[in-house]
């Protein structure tokens, strides 16, 4: 896969086994999942607990927004058979509203070869689910997991972005 890159502006795979890049990750994950737990209204909130250790040793793909060599926002994937899960969107809040988010979903909905993509958010995430909605995203599901906060799944198929 080549890197995308648009004036000091790149998308690339990030290598998160190297322990200064799990690092980046971590502190995006850290600065943007605080602003949604606050959000959400929970300081209980699972992804904060996540260490550098963990996504070292994740097996899911990462993907970064870089804005002049500086890592701004960080989308982790995972491919089960051709079922696309977004299993994280991140954006560091210094580089919120100015479409990056929007940038990375379509980075992995163009670049990934999948029949149906999926995610899940918290049901109170209103900015998150119009977002995916905004890319043809469906809600399919909704739960309470153990953790106690509603949470909502959402899918796309790739015919619904084709056109076919």
């Amino acid at each position: 896969m080549n890197n995308f890159k648009v004036k000091g502006r790149m998308i690339a795979k990030l290598d998160n086994s190297n322990e200064t890049v799990a690092n980046d990750i971590f502190t995006i994950f850290q600065n943007s999942y605080k602003v949604e737990a606050q959000l959400i209204g929970t300081l209980a909130f699972p992804p904060l607990f996540r260490s550098i250790k963990n996504i070292e040793d994740s097996t899911t793909q990462f993907y970064g927004f870089s804005e002049n060599e500086c890592l701004a926002a960080v989308i982790e994937i995972a491919m089960e058979g051709r079922q696309l899960h977004i299993n994280s969107l991140t954006v560091d809040p210094s580089y919120f509203r100015k479409g990056i988010a929007k940038k990375l979903i379509n980075y992995v909905l163009e670049k990934m070869d999948y029949s149906e993509a999926i995610v899940e958010t918290a049901v109170v995430n209103i900015p998150a689910i119009n977002l995916y909605k905004k890319h043809g995203f469906v809600e399919f599901k909704r739960w309470i997991p153990s953790h106690g906060i509603e949470k909502l799944a959402l899918s796309v198929e790739y015919a619904a972005l084709t056109g076919s």
